[in-house]
């Protein structure tokens, strides 16, 4: 994932992104470098228009968010906080048949 944040971060920052920048961001992050991995990326993004990319994503997501907007949203709430709890309740009831194998 963080090969894609750097070529975000340089498209955002209005650079080219080639192998030596994104070594350069991975490396600055802190980030071992993968050779194959920087090359895939930039051999990805060559044919991509990531503004036209990012708006289409951008349409997506408020799109699948206007349906859930519109009405019975109280009653979807409620039913969500409900199984919610039920599922918070049924993972510790996991986690503590868990550990207690590490005891038994």
């Amino acid at each position: 994932m963080e090969y894609i944040y750097a070529a975000m971060l340089l498209h955002k920052a209005g650079k080219g992104i080639t192998e030596d920048t994104v070594k350069s961001v991975l490396s600055a992050a802190g980030v071992s470098v993968d050779e194959a991995r920087v090359k895939a990326l930039v051999a990805a993004l060559e044919s991509v228009n990531i503004e036209e990319a990012i708006k289409k994503a951008a349409t997506a997501v408020s799109v699948a968010a206007a349906p859930a907007a519109a009405g019975g949203a109280p009653a979807a709430e409620e039913k969500k906080e409900e199984k919610k709890k039920e599922d918070d309740k049924k993972a510790e009831e996991a986690a503590a048949a868990g550990l207690g194998a590490l005891f038994g």
